[in-house]
């Protein structure tokens, strides 16, 4: 198995509601394909760079998974499908990337537990 890591980017005009929905949506895509999910991480509404489809914010969300090639092909499949997502970048851990993302867990981890 690879590790993998997707950002996505959702439209800004879903409901809290809907969006949370489309979340669930592709971590259950993931997990029904045989992925093991590591880590999600809601990064919240975002300005995007350059306005996309006339929309200047949009919901990121960045998940960390555990899985085979062909899984990466349904989940990008699926991203394109769907016209609440704007953009979306996965791409493979090298091992010193792996590492790091480790290493920023713990961290994360590290501040909640102090709060």
């Amino acid at each position: 198995m690879n590790q993998y890591e997707t950002v996505f980017i959702l439209t800004p005009v879903l409901s809290d509601v809907q969006m949370k929905e489309a979340v669930e949506k592709f971590k259950g895509i993931l997990t029904a394909a045989g992925a093991e999910i590591v880590n999600e991480e809601n990064w919240g509404m975002r300005k995007l760079a350059y306005p996309i489809e006339k929309k200047s914010t949009g919901f990121y969300e960045f998940i960390e998974f555990n899985a085979d090639t062909t899984v990466v092909d349904k989940l990008e499949l699926n991203f394109r499908r769907d016209e609440r997502v704007l953009r979306f970048l996965t791409i493979k851990q090298e091992k010193y990337a792996a590492e790091y993302a480790v290493r920023r867990r713990n961290l994360r981890q590290s501040k909640v537990e102090e709060a």
